[in-house]
């Protein structure tokens, strides 16, 4: 038995959950997301929130039981709380700056990136700190990646965007001869 598909997802004040044919949507005070209902699985909505159990005992449903608990309780998350990922902004001359629904970044390159964001992913800009938030836990972190993929951080002055926490590897470098 999968012990993460086996935890129930509790429902905070404010969040429904509705079963459709082949989708379960989800209701909240910051939006609405839905996840695709697996056939194998089932389903049970009460006020203490959605259990999901194996209808048999396949592989194809084991494999899947946990993913999609997972998947549910991130929109459960998401439309209840929200995610959000900070990115660091570091290097001479490096900047950012939110202009509607537009970042623009002088990463050292000849001319400034412009990045459009999608409909429901917000960015915050404080100093050199740049947080992507949004409902969508998948469009957050997948915009954030677009993001650092711009100028990953070099390993010899650490140069470029990284994750708020990210440890980068630094490398010594070369060094004159010595005679």
């Amino acid at each position: 038995m999968s012990r993460i598909g086996k935890k129930i997802i509790p429902l905070p004040k404010g969040v429904e959950v509705s079963l459709a044919a082949d989708v379960v949507t989800v209701k909240g005070p910051r939006g609405t997301l839905s996840t695709p209902l697996e056939a194998c699985l089932e389903y049970a909505v009460d006020e203490s929130g959605v259990t999901i159990s194996r209808r048999e005992e396949s592989r194809l449903a084991r494999a899947r039981h946990g993913l999609r608990r997972t998947l549910l309780a991130n929109c459960v998350q998401g439309v209840s709380q929200g995610f959000s990922k900070t990115l660091e902004v570091i290097g001479v001359g490096y900047r950012v700056a939110v202009k509607g629904d537009v970042l623009e970044l002088a990463l050292g390159f000849s001319h400034p990136v412009f990045v459009d964001l999608p409909r429901g992913i917000e960015a915050r800009v404080e100093g050199q700190k740049l947080t992507i938030s949004g409902i969508s836990k998948e469009e957050v972190g997948e915009m954030a990646a677009r993001i650092r993929r711009l100028r990953k951080p070099e390993p010899y002055k650490g140069k470029g965007i990284r994750y708020e926490n990210e440890q980068i590897r630094r490398k010594v470098g070369k060094s004159g001869s010595k005679k």
